[in-house]
C-alpha cells in the first residue's frame, strides 16, 4: 500500500494470507495463521487495522490496480477487457449492520457491490478488481474516492467507473464488456462520444437501422443465415455437453431517440446523432444445426477485430460470475462476514480481492513449476476434482491456506516433535505407548 509505514504493510500481508483460507457459512471471520499468538489477537489486530484512518479505500485498493497494471502487460495482446457486474449482498439476518439498504424489495436487505474485473484478451484470465463500489444507506463507498457519493442508477454509475479505469494505466487499451444491463441508446452515444470501447449483449426487439431500412435486431440477425453469413467460429461446451460457436455479423444505426428510465420519472425521448455499431451474432449450436442460444453484441470496436474475437471476449463476461462465487459461496462466504458496517465490509473486501488475485496467478501461471505447485494445492487441499480437472480455484485456496499453516508450524514447532505426535493422533491398530 502507498504512503503507510512498514507496520501497516506488513499487517496488509498478513491480512491478505489470512483472507486465502476457505471459510464456512457458520465460521466465516479469519483464521488465523499457527504464528499468531491467538485467533483473538488477529482478530483485534485485523479490526485496528481497519478503523486506522490511514487505511483508506483508494489505498486498499493501489495493490490490485497495481497487479493489473503488470499483469495485463503479461496477459494481455490487445486489449484489458473490463468486465463490469453488479451483485447484491443480502444481509436480511444481520441487524447490526445498521447501513443495509433495501435490494429487491423493503425486506431484502442488504448492499449492492458493483465491480470492475480486468481480464486478459489472450485466455480471458482474471487478472484483477480495480474498481469496487459498495451502495448502503447513505449513500455509495468507491474506492475512487474517499468520499461517500450519492446513489445514482446503474448505468449513470458506471460512466465515471469507466473513466476512473481508462485512467489507471493499463498496460493496453481497455474494453468495456456489460451484460444486458447496459442496452441503453442515451449511454452508448455518450460512452462512444467519450472514447470509450464497449461490448454489451443487446435486447433483440431494439429498433435499429440496416441496410437503410428500420428493423429490429432480431430481423437483422434472422436475415443473416440465409446469406450465409455465419462462419464456424469454435468448439464450445453447452450445459455439459459438445456444441459448436457460429459467429455472423452486420453493421446497424442506432437512430432513434433515446428514453433513459428513471424511476419515478417520465421516460421523455432524447434525440440524438445516429450511431454506428457492429452487430456480432453468437449462435451455440448441435452438430445438426440446431440453435441452444443466441446473443446479440453491440460494439464500436474497430473492424480490426475479427467477429469471432468478439464473441469470445463476451464468453468470458462470465468469469466476474465466478468471481462473485468465490467471494459469495465456494471460498470466502462474504454473506456471512460480521463486519458492523459498510465501510468496514469494503476494506475487507478489497483485502480478499488481493487473495483472489492469488489464487488466479497460481491458477494459470505458465512457470516451470506451476504445474507441479498446483497438485501439490489440490492434494493438501483434499478435494476430489470432477472427471478431467485438475484443479478449481476453490481448492487451490484450500490447499494454499494448509500450504501457509505448514509452513507457519515448521518454524514454531520442531519437526521431529511433530512427527511424534502425528504418530500418537494417527489412527493405528497398536495403540501407541503410555495410551
Amino acid at each position: 500500500m502507498p504512503s503507510v509505514d512498514s507496520r501497516l504493510q506488513d499487517r496488509y500481508l498478513q491480512l491478505v494470507q489470512e483472507n486465502l483460507a476457505p471459510l464456512d457459512g457458520a465460521a466465516a471471520g479469519l483464521r488465523a495463521l499457527p504464528g499468531v499468538a491467538s485467533a483473538f489477537a488477529s482478530t483485534q489486530a485485523a479490526w485496528r487495522f481497519y478503523k486506522n484512518p490511514r487505511v483508506t479505500l483508494s489505498r486498499l485498493a493501489a495493490p490490485l490496480i497495481d497487479h493489473a497494471r503488470r499483469a495485463s502487460a503479461d496477459a494481455c495482446d490487445d486489449y484489458a477487457l473490463v468486465v463490469h457486474d453488479w451483485s447484491f449482498l443480502h444481509y436480511k439476518t444481520h441487524p447490526s449492520k445498521a447501513d443495509r439498504t433495501a435490494l429487491g424489495n423493503s425486506q431484502d436487505l442488504g448492499y449492492e457491490l458493483l465491480t470492475a474485473l480486468v481480464l486478459g484478451d489472450r485466455d480471458g484470465a482474471p487478472l484483477a478488481p480495480v474498481c469496487q463500489e459498495l451502495r448502503a444507506q447513505g449513500g455509495v463507498l468507491t474506492t475512487r474516492a474517499e468520499r461517500r457519493r450519492r446513489a445514482v442508477s446503474q448505468l449513470d454509475a458506471l460512466g465515471p467507473v469507466m473513466a476512473h479505469v481508462d485512467g489507471l494505466g493499463l498496460a493496453r487499451p481497455t474494453v468495456h464488456v456489460i451484460d444486458a444491463e447496459a442496452d441503453s441508446v442515451a449511454h452508448y452515444r455518450r460512452w462512444h462520444r467519450q472514447g470509450r470501447l464497449f461490448l454489451v449483449r443487446a435486447d433483440d426487439a431494439r429498433y435499429v437501422l440496416h441496410q437503410g431500412r428500420e428493423c429490429q435486431l432480431s430481423a437483422v440477425a434472422d436475415g443473416l443465415r440465409p446469406q450465409r453469413a455465419f462462419r464456424r467460429a469454435r468448439a464450445v461446451e453447452f450445459e455439459g455437453k459438445q456444441a459448436e460457436q457460429w459467429v455472423a455479423e452486420a453493421e446497424v444505426v442506432l437512430h432513434r431517440p433515446a428514453r433513459p428510465q428513471r424511476r419515478g420519472q417520465p421516460r421523455r425521448p432524447i434525440p440524438g446523432v445516429p450511431l454506428a455499431l457492429r452487430l456480432v451474432v453468437s449462435e451455440v449450436r448441435r452438430a445438426d444445426g440446431v440453435v441452444l442460444a443466441r446473443w446479440l453484441l453491440l460494439t464500436n470496436l474497430p473492424a480490426a477485430v475479427a467477429a469471432e474475437r468478439v464473441a469470445l471476449w463476451y464468453y468470458w463476461r462470465w468469469r466476474v460470475e465466478t468471481y462473485f462465487k468465490l467471494l459469495k459461496k465456494a471460498g470466502l462466504h462474504l454473506e456471512q462476514w460480521r463486519q458492523e458496517t459498510a465501510a468496514a465490509l469494503v476494506r475487507r473486501l478489497l483485502v480478499a480481492g488481493m487473495a483472489c488475485c492469488v489464487v488466479w496467478h497460481l491458477a494459470r501461471s505458465k512457470a516451470p513449476e506451476a504445474e507441479r505447485w498446483r497438485e501439490l494445492l489440490v492434494r493438501l487441499s483434499g478435494r476430489q476434482m470432477g472427471w478431467g480437472k485438475a484443479y478449481t480455484e476453490p481448492a487451490l485456496l484450500a490447499g494454499l491456506w494448509m500450504l501457509l499453516a505448514m509452513l507457519e508450524l515448521l518454524e514454531q514447532e520442531d519437526l521431529e516433535e511433530l512427527r511424534r505426535l502425528g504418530r500418537f493422533a494417527r489412527p493405528s491398530a497398536d495403540p501407541p505407548d503410555g495410551s
